[in-house]
């Protein structure tokens, strides 16, 4: 088999902001659902194996069908906002849709499966409908609705399936905003109430069964801040009828019978225990999975909380007394953010992870040597919405990317010694904003301006802490970086005031400790405005450092324009940012030029009568592009210095009228040969064509610009286009074409060739279902040099240091991708392989 052109390098994605989204599976995968697709995450090997797209609408619950061997499951069951569930089967190593259940009215909100005879699988799933349905799928891969239970105005929250002890009756407890427990016991064909749990007091956000020897345990928990716990246990025919012995002081039985193939049985249920301990809602319980000790499968007596109140707690019984206590809290301090919406625990409980209202994942893990402590964990993290824009650094070292989540977050690979090979983790969130972001631009190494749902444009700069510690993480030297970053002024870093927008700098004098304790100054030394706090860095940081400690200063605010931002591009000799923002006039359709060494406004450029999509510095910085939606492109050139105005001016050079306009929609996108010589424009009319040639000869003369290749038709609207920096063997270009579909094609286009039958074109790869977005992609950027981040420098033991792997490592590029379905992804693309 050929090595496969496109290969997927890093994917970047957080689970959705809902309960019941994330499954920790016995082969120690992570499932959760980010958007509509669903994620399989390693957490040894700190990566996304897979990710699943089927769903159309956003995904909220996640399940795997748990064995009873405790083997790795083969099936993961998935419902959606698209009122959908789909169970995923294991084939060749790869999960494929294996069926989908419809009948649900409203979107799917949680979901349970086991296996029953035969390898069948039985689903209960709960949706907003105020249903909830038991769905069996049997080996013909059909699945057929068996029951539905209506509950009126009420709404199930969680669903929970379980085999009474003893026998093979499936057993359904469903919790919900009655804030009662419901128990149905399956007999075949139908669904008998078999009786209601009374006793919390709100609404029950989950439930879930532990199966122990002859008995089940069942939690609950519950937003009046309580788990309890009931046992459920046979009885025999002799103890179900004798009289209630008055004398002896003991819980409350509740008992129900169950008929199986005619013979009867007696179950009775009696409150365990009642954990308190959160101080907020709890919205997960999750039991430690059993595991096999010699050749018995033994269910260890550990139940995991997690809450609303930023902490989860693990509970177990006490030796010698039995009494349930809190063994283990751990938790976040501070921060603006909500709590937990749910917490599971790896297969051999030594490492317990929960999911947070802002889509961050938590990690912790038990320390080996110490009894008792848990360590933070690195983990996953990414954006919880549409990803907007990215860019890389101008030496190719790491990515940033803005979202409509309000943040600005920058990723790069972490040289790990331990690992077997390099990881890309979030290592800074420069800016955390009260509006969506929108666009952004680097300027030099560790300085870029971004653009939101605002007026106004931020200049952000990195400061002394996470000039450091990107040093610590990427294997850098810290001299040679800090050198390059004029280091005598910066900042260590930057907080956020109470109620302000702007990141403040952060210097080393205002960390000092004040040394007169007890007597305040003013009013505001009561109240510390710092929420900054040095890191030193070795390992990516988790969540709520990333949340306070990584931000950057903001150094200027640019105003000028009347509308929200929309666009952004610096030049490659870091002179010039142009900005354009949302319009619907010509007025306002102006590009803005600003000075990167005074941060002024240098100029306007009125062409465009709609909002300007995109922008892009041709690589040699003499020239603009500016394309619009009013489907035309415009190309501004820069003047020659002249004594009386040394800073940079730009004239209009040539552009295209409604006439000589060939795309008939919205140009969405733009990009630049490596060479200045030709552009390249994508458009919603499904067509992607290249312009030149820019020859800047003498400027009476006008230019010849028209189109060079034919007419590429991608089959659907081209969100997104990039020119690959590096030229292919025979001297053509690569380009990249991202699609609303969340496709990403590549073509080479060789100029030379005759374009009348669209001979100049020829496709050499595309990404798979499994790698491409679910969603539109926005943005797609090539690493500004050939070979991949983090592999060229770093030779595995015993190596050679031989022109073949230098030669071998150059054969590679990489793509960025930023899309709306909350997802950056990377890609490694093998020139040889095209």
């Amino acid at each position: 088999m050929a090595a496969p052109v496109i290969e997927t390098c890093y994917v970047a994605c957080c689970p959705n902001r809902t309960p019941n989204v994330i499954s920790w599976g016995r082969g120690g995968i992570i499932a959760f659902g980010t958007c509509t697709s669903v994620a399989l995450y390693d957490p040894q090997e700190r990566g996304v194996v897979a990710v699943l797209n089927g769903h159309t609408g956003r995904v909220n619950t996640v399940q795997w069908v748990h064995r009873e061997d405790c083997a790795p499951e083969s099936h993961l069951v998935s419902g959606g906002s698209d009122n959908r569930l789909i169970v995923w089967e294991a084939q060749n190593e790869k999960f494929v849709q294996l069926v989908e259940c419809k009948g649900h009215t409203g979107p799917v909100c949680a979901v349970d499966a086991i296996y029953v005879e035969d390898s069948k699988i039985l689903v209960a799933s709960s949706a907003s409908d105020s249903t909830v349905r038991l769905w069996l799928c049997n080996e013909a891969n059909e699945a057929e609705c068996l029951h539905t239970l209506s509950f009126g105005s009420s709404f199930m929250m969680d669903v929970a399936l379980a085999l009474l002890p003893g026998s093979r009756v499936p057993i359904l407890a469903c919790g919900g905003d009655n804030s009662q427990v419901h128990l149905y016991v399956s007999n075949g064909e139908q669904l008998h109430k078999a009786m209601t749990l009374q006793g919390h007091e709100d609404w029950i956000r989950g439930v879930a069964w532990a199966s122990l020897g002859g008995e089940l345990l069942l939690a609950s928990c519950s937003q009046d801040c309580l788990i309890r716990v009931w046992r459920l246990c046979a009885k025999s025919g002799t103890d179900a009828h004798t009289e209630d012995d008055h004398t002896i002081i003991k819980m409350k039985e509740d008992v129900f019978e169950v008929k199986e193939r005619d013979v009867s049985s007696v179950f009775a249920v009696s409150l365990e225990t009642v954990l308190a301990g959160h101080e907020n809602w709890v919205y997960g319980v999750h039991w430690q999975p059993p595991r096999y000790k010699g050749c018995e499968l033994q269910q260890p007596l550990s139940l995991l909380s997690a809450s609303m109140d930023k902490t989860m707690i693990i509970w177990a019984p006490e030796e010698g007394s039995g009494v349930w206590v809190e063994q283990v809290r751990v938790g976040e301090v501070g921060g603006n953010t909500l709590g937990f919406y749910g917490c599971q625990m790896s297969p051999d409980g030594s490492m317990i992870v929960a999911h947070a209202f802002h889509g961050a994942l938590h990690l912790w893990c038990k320390e080996q040597d110490k009894e008792g402590q848990w360590r933070p964990g690195v983990v996953i993290s990414g954006h919880f919405n549409a990803v907007q824009d990215l860019s890389w650094d101008p030496e190719g070292e790491f990515i940033l990317s803005v979202g409509s989540d309000q943040t600005t977050r920058l990723f790069t690979p972490w040289r790990n010694q331990d690992a077997k090979q390099v990881t890309w983790h979030e290592i800074s969130r420069p800016q955390i904003h009260g509006y969506d972001m929108q666009c952004l631009a680097m300027v030099g190494r560790f300085q870029f301006v971004s653009g939101a749902d605002e007026k106004v444009l931020r200049v952000f700069q990195a400061p002394r802490n996470f000039v450091e510690n990107f040093a610590n993480i990427s294997g850098t030297s810290r001299e040679k970086l800090l050198t390059s970053s004029d280091s005598a002024n910066l900042p260590e870093g930057a907080s956020t005031p109470a109620l302000g927008l702007s990141n403040k700098a952060v210097f080393q004098g205002d960390l000092a400790p004040k040394t007169n304790e007890g007597q305040f100054n003013s009013v505001s030394d009561q109240y510390q405005e710092s929420y900054f706090h040095p890191l030193i860095m070795t390992e990516p940081p988790p969540e709520d450092h990333l949340l306070q400690n990584t931000l950057w200063p903001e150094v200027q605010k640019l105003y000028g324009h009347g509308f929200e931002m929309f666009c952004l591009a610096s030049d490659s000799a870091r002179t010039v940012v142009a900005s354009a923002c949302k319009a619907s006039k010509a007025e306002h359709a102006a590009v803005l030029l600003w000075s990167t060494a005074t941060w002024r406004q240098l100029q306007t450029l009125p062409c465009h009568t709609l909002t300007i999509t995109q922008m892009a510095f041709s690589p040699d910085a003499q020239l603009l592009l500016a394309v619009s939606r009013d489907r035309t492109w415009s190309l501004w050139r820069r003047n020659l210095p002249t004594p009386e105005s040394p800073e940079p001016r730009f004239s209009l050079y040539a552009h295209t009228g409604k006439d000589t306009a060939i795309h008939s929609r919205i140009i969405w996108s733009c990009d630049w040969s490596p060479d200045s010589k030709y552009f390249v424009t994508s458009s919603r009319d499904k067509k992607v064509i290249v312009w030149g040639p820019c020859r800047l000869g003498d400027p009476e003369l006008p230019p010849e610009i028209k189109p060079c290749s034919s007419i590429l038709d991608v089959g659907d609207s081209a969100t997104a286009v990039a020119f690959c920096p590096v030229l292919c063997s025979d001297n053509s270009y690569l380009l990249a074409a991202g699609l609303e579909c969340g496709r990403i094609l590549l073509y080479r286009w060789s100029p030379g060739r005759e374009p009348a039958g669209g001979h100049d074109w020829s496709s050499c790869g595309e990404t798979d279902i499994l790698q491409s977005h679910a969603l539109t992609v926005k943005r797609l950027r090539w690493r500004p040099k050939a070979g991949r981040v983090g592999r060229e420098n770093n030779k595995l033991d015993g190596q050679t240091d031989g022109e073949t792997d230098v030669e071998e490592e150059n054969s590679w590029v990489q793509l960025a991708s930023a899309s709306a379905d909350h997802s950056v992804k990377i890609f490694n693309i093998n020139k040889r392989a095209l």
